[in-house]
């Protein structure tokens, strides 16, 4: 099969494989979306810390073209979405359904082949079916449950303010599911007045740019003086993880979904705030919870097909799967602005 491998030096090549066997227990997933994620990226900048060579994607949709012997909960020419995390199911914290916990998961585009090839072969469990669904939407179930998951644990009240920080596909998407949970108004910070654009035609009553105005300052004026009620982190910025401490009033909640590059040094004025405003803190990590893979998957499939979230505008740019260490060019370099990269591995098949 088609696929773009990663080698050692972040070199990604184009290249046939072989295809992995299809187990008992597992199906094999024809993979017709598959986007690039957030720490796709990061990855890329950095040294690769799973076995090489590689087959990055964890955000996928597909048909199922073949299923192991002992498989039942789903069949041949069902459309699903890849679930990425395999849980051990052994740890303390996979028998108490915090699956997200779990203490020797696994990946899919990290411990093994992912969605940037023409298929994946993978446990039954970690597929949820999607219906009719757009197959591009399907594989954006992914960090869409990532987003419902911030947003179910921050657990937000009826008219609460709540300032976003980052306004990427990860933000716009926390910025629906708080719509969905009732939020009041929502303050949208971003340092691109495009993506800022974008968070107003998502329902952002305010937005700010940090470079052109004073965050704080405004923040304060927006909420009377008081604050947010709720702060969450969606852009993985060392200064954004501080700027939320400064931002939330006393009692509010802060709510962590990027994820930490670099070490995070707090001023004290930061840090005091934490204990003078008595704010809660809290870390969200991956979308999983109990009976796997968790309301969150369930909750977005089912507001995805209401209509009620919307994806596909999310979507910039699109390549095939010859084309992959392309998009990630174009995304190291900023060579362009972007939001969401599909990869289309049966792009061009015929």
């Amino acid at each position: 099969m088609r696929a773009a491998v990663l080698y050692e030096n972040n070199v990604i090549k184009s290249e046939q494989i072989e295809e992995a066997v299809c187990g008992p227990d597992s199906v094999r997933v024809k993979v017709m979306a598959a986007g690039i994620c957030g720490s796709d990226i990061h990855k890329m900048q950095t040294r690769w810390k799973y076995p090489l060579p590689a087959v990055m994607g964890h955000e996928f949709a597909g048909v199922i073209t073949e299923v192991g012997e002992n498989v039942t909960d789903v069949k041949l020419g069902d459309r699903v979405a890849g679930i990425p995390l395999e849980p051990c199911g052994e740890c303390h914290y996979c028998k108490s359904g915090q699956f997200s916990l779990c203490d020797h998961y696994r990946m899919v585009g990290s411990h093994f082949h992912g969605g940037f090839a023409e298929n994946v072969v993978m446990k039954a469990s970690n597929v949820i079916p999607i219906g009719d669904m757009d197959f591009e939407e399907g594989a954006m179930i992914e960090p869409l449950a990532v987003s419902m998951h911030g947003v179910l644990g921050i657990k937000p009240r009826l008219g609460d303010t709540v300032v976003v920080f980052g306004i990427g596909t990860i933000g716009i998407l926390t910025v629906q599911c708080l719509q969905l949970a009732g939020a009041g108004d929502i303050i949208a910070v971003d340092i691109s007045d495009k993506k800022l654009e974008e968070a107003k035609a998502f329902g952002c009553r305010y937005t700010i740019n940090p470079k052109n105005e004073d965050l704080r300052t405004r923040v304060f004026e927006i909420t009377n003086g008081l604050g947010a009620d709720i702060a969450l982190e969606c852009a993985g910025s060392k200064i954004t993880q501080e700027q939320c401490l400064l931002v939330t009033r006393k009692q509010g909640k802060v709510g962590y979904l990027g994820i930490a590059y670099a070490d995070v040094l707090l001023h004290e004025e930061a840090f005091e705030n934490i204990f003078r405003r008595e704010l809660t803190l809290k870390g969200f990590w991956n979308s999983y919870s109990a009976p796997f893979p968790g309301e969150e998957w369930r909750t977005s499939i089912e507001f995805v097909k209401q209509g009620r979230i919307k994806l596909k505008p999310l979507i910039s740019h699109r390549y095939p799967v010859e084309e992959t260490a392309d998009a990630f060019k174009m995304i190291l370099s900023r060579q362009e602005d972007y939001n969401k990269v599909m990869i289309l591995p049966q792009k061009g098949e015929e």
